[in-house]
């Protein structure tokens, strides 16, 4: 049985955030009094104290990039929260992050367009994954968050 891994965003793409977002924003970074933004860069909650950012970022895009999809008007950007520095990344035995929550896995095609998606009952688990690549059709997913509707990672074929 294939068990499928959380991508947090790459340190690549975490450097040219801390410059300019998808937005075309330059990074601002904070700090954070309480603690508890989904941090995409290393995919756990930030802890009270440590600098953060909300940045934009354009998780289809990136991957099209990538793959030369083109995902037309699924391409989207929106807010995602990183270490406004480096940070040593995901712990590899949280497999699947922020799955405190109800979540959406939405699939996506080899070109980028949405092939539909599931609410998924925390804790979201292989299952969820395994829903969505029996479908040959599928290429990648990305979990999001059912309240704000924001990207936390991507899950890719494989």
């Amino acid at each position: 049985m294939t068990t499928y891994t959380a991508r947090p965003i790459a340190p690549t793409v975490l450097k040219e955030l801390r410059t300019t977002d998808d937005a075309g924003r330059p990074m601002v970074p904070v700090t954070d009094d309480e603690g508890g933004a989904p941090l995409r860069c290393c995919l756990r909650r930030s802890e009270p104290g440590e600098r953060i950012a909300l940045v934009s970022y354009a998780p289809l895009r990136r991957w099209a990039a990538e793959t030369g999809a083109e995902p037309g008007a699924y391409d989207e950007q929106g807010p995602v929260f990183i270490h406004a520095d480096d940070c040593p990344g995901p712990n590899p035995t949280n497999t699947y992050p922020f799955a405190d929550a109800h979540r959406t896995v939405r699939r996506y095609s080899a070109d980028g367009h949405i092939l539909g998606g599931e609410l998924v009952a925390a804790p979201v688990a292989d299952p969820a994954f395994h829903n969505a690549f029996d479908d040959p059709a599928v290429a990648l997913v990305h979990v999001r968050a059912v309240e704000y509707g924001c990207f936390l990672y991507e899950v890719r074929r494989g």
